[in-house]
């Protein structure tokens, strides 16, 4: 059985440093969790990562054993967002960041398969956020996206850089800042963590 791996046929998953690309993102579904705060502090960011991965591994295994279709579970992803954006652009107060961890699901996957993950995860060592998880679509559309190497805290001149360069091209900013994160940052050296840093844009 082949195994699908999204991150090499989605153009979504490539980026490159110091460019700054236009994508078209297509339309995609993902399991979801909101929260708000320190990702680094606040209980529920980890909270809602320990409640993703053993959603997205059931459903990997329900699609190979009730489909026979496989997949390499995708990267992490978050949308980032505060009420001033300031907070989240150049002052960079994290108490004040609103966020939405997320997991990619193939497109071929139904809800009734996910709702038989979700029963099965609750059968077990049930997940603090299982309740608050929800399956969401997504649909960005144009985007212009870099990849980041680094520090998540490095982000800032980079982000800078990023709305400088969609205004220059005569667009403006459109949905959520997002990130898909290509390292894991439990055993990856922070100055070698890699993001893709994607803003939706809209004509100027």
């Amino acid at each position: 059985m082949d195994k699908v791996d999204l991150k090499r046929t989605l153009p979504g998953f490539r980026a490159r440093r110091g460019r700054f690309d236009v994508v078209d993102v297509p339309t995609a579904t993902y399991l979801a969790v909101d929260g708000r705060g320190d990702p680094n502090t606040a209980p529920a960011f980890a909270e809602a990562v320990s409640t993703l991965y053993p959603v997205a591994y059931r459903l990997k295994f329900a699609s190979k054993r009730e489909l026979g279709r496989d997949y390499v579970v995708p990267p992490l992803e978050g949308l980032w967002w505060a009420d001033d954006m300031a907070s989240f652009t150049s002052v960079r107060d994290k108490s004040q960041w609103h966020w939405t961890l997320m997991l990619m699901v193939p497109d071929w996957i139904e809800s009734a398969l996910v709702d038989e993950a979700l029963a099965q995860v609750a059968a077990g060592e049930r997940p603090a956020r299982l309740d608050d998880l929800r399956l969401e679509s997504l649909s960005e559309g144009r985007c212009v996206q870099t990849l980041h190497v680094g520090s998540y805290d490095d982000e800032a001149a980079v982000l800078a850089r990023m709305h400088d360069e969609i205004a220059g091209r005569g667009m403006r900013l459109g949905g959520r800042h997002h990130e898909i994160y290509l390292s894991d940052r439990r055993r990856v050296a922070p100055e070698k963590l890699r993001t893709i840093l994607r803003q939706p844009v809209e004509p100027g």
